[in-house]
């Protein structure tokens, strides 16, 4: 495979993406998280969460925001944004969740995940929100580490489930600066 470009660009997915991003999607949850999950547990979470019709439904849906990291015509990265209530734990009121945040191995290191939370932070803004939250797994340091880099702090945790296995998440704030002109 040739080398990637080094210019990475974000857009809005559309409609059409959905079969690529539910493809990638999947491959790069089950790349993260297979090794240390039951291969039955993780196989009913890929197909309740990461289907083309789920991708189809999320992007037609006008309370989220798909965002896509491309390097060239290379899916690299992805994260959504979208409207839901935060935990109780989150105190903030104008919140917004970054529901998925992925970044494929061979890019990470590039810089492709700091471009990609600028434009989650656009996305966010343009919602109206003045802070994220997120879950992420508490047995995921190196997420954990790079949100904090970006100012996320711990707020409590959460369940998640990975089909039938309850698993805990911690749920983390972060601020989403004005727009600087």
């Amino acid at each position: 495979m040739p080398p990637l470009p080094d210019v990475c660009h974000i857009r809005r997915a559309q409609p059409g993406d959905a079969a690529a991003l539910a493809a990638f999607a999947a491959r790069t949850f089950e790349e993260t998280f297979g090794a240390d999950n039951r291969p039955e547990d993780m196989q009913a979470h890929l197909a309740a969460s990461y289907g083309e019709a789920q991708q189809s439904r999320e992007l037609a849906d006008p309370q989220v925001a798909t965002l896509l990291a491309c390097r060239g015509e290379v899916l690299v990265g992805y994260a959504q944004v979208r409207c839901r209530p935060p935990p109780a734990s989150v105190a903030q009121a104008d919140c917004i969740e970054l529901h998925r945040f992925y970044v494929d191995r061979p890019a990470q290191g590039r810089g492709v995940a700091g471009e990609l939370m600028a434009a989650v932070r656009d996305a966010a803004r343009a919602f109206g929100a003045r802070f994220l939250w997120l879950s992420v797994w508490e047995r995921n340091p190196r997420a954990i580490a790079f949100y904090a880099k970006q100012g996320f702090v711990d707020r409590g945790s959460t369940v998640f489930w990975v089909g039938p296995d309850r698993q805990t998440d911690r749920v983390l704030v972060g601020p989403v600066p004005p727009a600087t002109a």
